[in-house]
C-alpha cells in the first residue's frame, strides 16, 4: 500500500521513525517522506503531493508532528475542492497531541503508520475562521480558545491551566495577580446572542486541548455543529458558583448559568473592542471581528470505526 508521510522537520532525527518506516517498506508497503524545514513547507509539500497524485480520498497523505503541524495540513488540504483532498492520517510526535489521543490514534511511529495504512477514513467536519477586517481565513479542526485561554503560556501556574478541569481554586487570586482585564465584545449564533466581559471561550470541533483538558464534552467532528464554551466575567465572591457551574460543564451537562454558558451552533460571530488573542489549535491569531462557520464532511480523516470522536 503506498502512503505519503509529511514529517516534522524538528522530528526527523528520531531513530523509531526511520525504523518504522524501514520496516513497512520491508512488508512491501510504499511508504514515501518528505521532510519539512521552515515556515510554509507543510503548504509546499501538500501541493506537490497534490500534484503528484495525492488528489483524491483513496490516496493517504500522513502528517507527522504535533497539533500545530495537523493545523497547517488542514489548512493547506482546505484550499482544493473537497472531491481532491486525500484521506488524513496523523503520526502523532508533539508535546501534547491532543487532537490524536482523543481520536485514540496511536503514539508509536509503528503503530500509528500501521494505523494509518490498515483504517480507512471517516467523513470530518472543519471549522472555517473567517477575518472579517480582511477578510483573510484560517481552518482548524480540533479548537479554538479565546481570551485568558490562549494567553496561557508553558510558565503559566497549572492551576489555570487546569481551570475548565475544576483545579481552579486559586483562579481568583491568579486572574489578580496577572492584573487581567476581560475582553468585551458581542457573540452572535443562532440561538444565542451575547455581549458582555469574557475571561475565557473555547470552540470545539473535538473534545481536548491544552494537554488533555476536555474542553468539548458533547463535541464530535462530524455532527455538522460546533460545541461552545464561555466563562463570563465573574467577581471574586462568585468563585465558588463559578466553580460549580464549570464543574457541570465537565460532566457534559449543556449550561446556560450565570458564569459559564456551552451551547451548539454551525456558525459563530464575534466582535470585540480590542484585538481578542486566539489559538487554533496550537498557532496563535489576533481577531478583531470574526465569524466562524462548521464545513460539514470537509476532510476525509483516517481514525478506527470506534472512534470516540464521532457520532456512534
Amino acid at each position: 500500500m503506498e502512503l505519503r508521510l509529511i514529517l516534522n522537520g524538528k522530528k526527523a532525527h528520531l531513530p523509531e521513525i526511520r525504523e518504522a518506516v524501514q520496516q513497512l517498506r520491508k512488508q512491501g508497503h510504499n511508504i514515501q517522506v518528505r521532510v519539512t524545514w521552515e515556515g510554509g513547507d507543510v503548504e509546499r509539500l501538500v501541493a506537490e503531493a497534490h500534484q503528484q497524485g495525492w488528489s483524491s480520498p483513496d490516496k493517504k497523505l500522513v502528517i507527522g508532528g504535533g497539533d500545530g503541524s495537523v493545523q497547517e495540513v488542514v489548512s493547506a488540504l482546505m484550499q482544493y475542492p473537497a472531491e481532491q483532498r486525500p484521506s488524513l492520517g496523523v503520526l502523532p510526535l508533539g508535546t501534547a497531541n491532543d487532537f490524536a489521543t482523543a481520536c485514540q490514534i496511536p503514539d508509536t511511529a509503528l503503530a500509528a503508520l500501521e494505523f494509518a495504512l490498515s483504517n480507512s477514513a471517516k467523513a470530518v467536519d472543519v471549522i472555517q475562521a473567517t477575518d472579517l477586517e480582511n477578510q483573510q481565513k484560517f481552518y482548524f479542526m480540533n479548537v479554538l480558545t479565546a481570551g485568558f485561554g490562549a494567553q496561557i503560556t508553558a510558565e503559566t501556574p497549572v492551576e489555570l491551566k487546569n481551570f475548565l478541569g475544576g483545579g481552579a481554586y486559586t483562579l481568583s487570586g491568579i486572574v489578580q495577580a496577572l492584573n487581567f482585564k476581560p475582553y468585551i465584545g458581542e457573540i452572535n449564533s443562532p440561538d444565542k446572542q451575547f455581549s458582555g466581559g469574557i475571561i475565557i471561550g473555547a470552540l470545539c470541533n473535538g473534545k481536548q486541548a491544552g494537554g488533555g483538558q476536555v474542553l468539548g464534552p458533547n463535541a464530535y467532528l462530524n455532527d455538522g455543529l460546533m460545541d461552545i464554551c464561555l466563562v463570563r466575567d465573574f467577581p471574586a465572591t462568585a468563585l465558588s458558583q463559578v466553580l460549580q457551574e464549570a464543574s457541570a460543564f465537565g460532566n457534559g451537562e449543556q449550561i446556560n448559568a450565570d458564569y459559564v454558558v456551552s451551547w451548539q451552533t454551525p456558525w459563530l460571530e464575534t466582535k470585540s473592542e480590542q484585538f481578542i488573542p486566539t489559538n487554533l489549535d496550537g498557532e496563535p491569531h489576533k481577531f478583531n471581528h470574526a465569524r466562524f462557520d462548521v464545513v460539514p464532511n470537509a476532510l476525509p480523516l483516517i481514525v478506527a470505526g470506534s472512534c470516540p470522536c464521532l457520532m456512534p
